[in-house]
């Protein structure tokens, strides 16, 4: 079962409130299919503990990876994927939608 957005946003302001480096990152845009629609929320601490989705499988990965970068820089950044179709269904994704996901240190 998926943590709610309240669920993932009290986790990162815990984790904040402990002295913890986080990230938040969020879906800001769709296109097509994709697995999670916008708004949808990912926290990531410093020790790359995570709560939330914004894609998942390998996305998700690159976004937490993104994500120990912001914490350490305090730039935010806007990551974009995309999967044409016929790719997805070859590595065994259901989607072949394009997502942009913002990436910003919670403060």
């Amino acid at each position: 079962m998926l943590s709610t957005d309240t669920d993932i946003l009290s986790a990162a302001q815990a984790w904040r409130e402990a002295g913890r480096g986080v990230a938040l990152a969020t879906v800001i845009e769709t296109w097509g299919s994709a697995p999670r629609p916008v708004g949808s929320h990912l926290a990531i601490d410093q020790e790359g503990n995570f709560l939330g989705s914004v894609s998942g499988g390998c996305v998700e990965g690159a976004v937490i990876t993104e994500a120990l970068e912001v914490i350490e820089e305090g730039r935010p950044r806007v990551l974009e994927f995309g999967v044409a179709d016929e790719t997805a269904w070859r590595v065994g994704l259901s989607c072949g939608g394009r997502i942009r996901v913002l990436v910003e240190r919670v403060a």
